[in-house]
């Protein structure tokens, strides 16, 4: 049985998470200040864990985010279906009324089950979740890899983890995350338990 030890983790802070603004699969952005100092901590805080693997996005906030442990010398692969959900024409665009509006419209729609649904040019939740099970799939076929590192984005995230633990799509947002937070899953070989959701306490160890 492939079992599997399974630290989940968000990239740190960058300027478009400070201000509010979207940056989806798009914008290859990167951490600010704040956001180095939270991957330092957590490079810190869990450096000693015998981790045998870590999988990034193709962003490189996820790769800045983790450069503690690759700088160490951690085995590392970078996955392109671990990417932030594409907001399409929306990405980048400054937060405003009505920006605000249309956000909430849509999450609105994805909460009352139109999961399918879609911002012009980007994916729905639907299609974000084809590609996080691939990368699920992947991950867990890997032998040797007891204990695994993932680092990736936020509505990713929720999406990932309702494939995990066989969540409806559309109450994925019962799974909170913030910059660098970490969620610590058990998997069985046929199915996820959470040890830990939404942990922060390597920042709050760390005064951030």
């Amino acid at each position: 049985m492939n079992t599997k030890k399974i630290y989940l983790t968000r990239h740190g802070q960058t300027d478009f998470n400070k201000k509010g603004i979207v940056q989806g699969s798009g914008i290859d952005s990167d951490l600010n200040e704040l956001g180095r100092a939270q991957a330092r901590a957590f490079h810190e805080y869990y450096k000693d864990i015998p981790f045998d693997k870590l999988y990034v996005s193709a962003l490189k906030r996820t790769h800045q985010s983790m450069a503690g442990f690759t700088e160490s010398g951690l085995d590392s692969e970078q996955l392109t279906d671990l990417n932030e959900i594409s907001w399409g024409e929306r990405e980048g665009v400054p937060v405003d009324e009505v920006a605000n509006a249309f956000y909430k419209d849509m999450i609105d729609r994805w909460r009352a089950g139109e999961t399918d649904h879609r911002i012009d040019g980007g994916e729905s939740p639907v299609e974000v979740a084809v590609r996080m099970q691939k990368a699920l799939d992947h991950i867990l076929s890997k032998t040797g890899e007891s204990t695994v590192l993932i680092c990736m984005h936020g509505r990713a995230m929720r999406v990932m983890l309702s494939v995990m633990l066989n969540y409806p799509l559309k109450a994925m947002d019962v799974f909170e995350h913030s910059n660098l937070c970490l969620y610590e899953l058990n998997y069985t070989g046929s199915f996820f338990s959470v040890e830990r959701f939404n942990d922060t306490n390597h920042l709050t160890y760390a005064g951030l």
